[in-house]
């Protein structure tokens, strides 16, 4: 009997030991929790689609609190949601406005020349190291290969006829696919905004001609009917500054190659993709 009662002393004595130590250990390593990322969590819109760049609404919300991201860091909030944040915190309206993402290029499939058929890996990057940054014979172009389809967390892009194609409706302006797409055709611009040049080739306006039907020949007839100034010719391509565009459409109106489109009216894309010679 006397042995059964020693090893339940041992037993016991090892767990008051052990009960000790960590209740002293935890007050020693005690992290405060801000109490504040709970409330800050709640006005936050729980898709956890990452394109934020932390780890889902909570990385969000704990980075928020510690002033390591904004209030208006998150595409998916609307204003409402934004003001409640600052105010939370204390901190001015980041003034944060919805944006879209758009693609930079018209180079569909009949539209574009093909120099050579690829065959591998469904990734952008990977033909981007090709010669000629994949097999149209534009540089700048999409490759179409969906690497910004597979980035995007809301399903807002698909490849339609060689080429990408945003869904506004669907898009949160999370710039997930800005950040993927190798041939950097893709940006962001304000959910607003009337008008887009849809190509960044920065070729001379003959050889665009010849290696494109639907490509910007960098002629300026844009940049000198504009009456605020908002278009500007860099490297052969126009550029329109939306901040001071004020929606009066005249470069739409005056561009020979109808690169300019109005997004309100972008004419719907043709889904049957017409077979290309190489």
């Amino acid at each position: 009997m006397e042995p059964i009662l020693i090893a339940v002393g041992v037993v016991a004595g090892t767990g008051i030991v052990v009960g000790l130590l960590l209740g002293i250990a935890g007050k020693i390593f005690y992290t405060k929790t801000d109490t504040r990322v709970a409330e800050i969590r709640a006005h936050l819109p729980g898709s956890n689609c990452g394109g934020c760049g932390f780890s889902g609404c909570d990385g969000l919300a704990e980075a928020i609190a510690k002033g390591e991201a904004k209030p208006g860091r998150c595409a998916q909030c609307d204003a409402d949601s934004r003001r409640e944040l600052a105010k939370l915190l204390g901190l001015p309206d980041d003034g944060a406005e919805p944006h879209v993402a758009v693609v930079r290029c018209s180079g569909t499939c009949d539209r574009t020349k093909f120099v050579y058929d690829y065959y591998g890996l469904e990734e952008c990057h990977r033909v981007a190291l090709a010669p000629g940054r994949g097999s149209k014979t534009c540089a700048y172009s999409c490759t179409g290969l969906g690497s910004c389809v597979r980035a995007c967390p809301m399903g807002a892009i698909e490849v339609v006829n060689g080429r990408a194609f945003v869904h506004r409706d669907k898009c949160i302006g999370c710039g997930a696919c800005v950040r993927t797409c190798p041939n950097d055709i893709i940006e962001l611009i304000p959910k607003d905004a009337m008008y887009v040049v849809r190509c960044k080739s920065q070729e001379k306006g003959k050889a665009v001609r010849e290696m494109c039907a639907a490509g910007c020949i960098g002629c300026g007839l844009c940049q000198r009917n504009c009456p605020t100034g908002a278009i500007t010719l860099t490297n052969n391509i126009a550029h329109i500054d939306q901040s001071l565009c004020n929606h009066c459409g005249k470069c739409a109106e005056k561009c020979p190659a109808k690169v300019i489109i109005r997004q309100y009216e972008a004419p719907a894309e043709p889904k049957t993709e017409p077979a290309a010679e190489a």
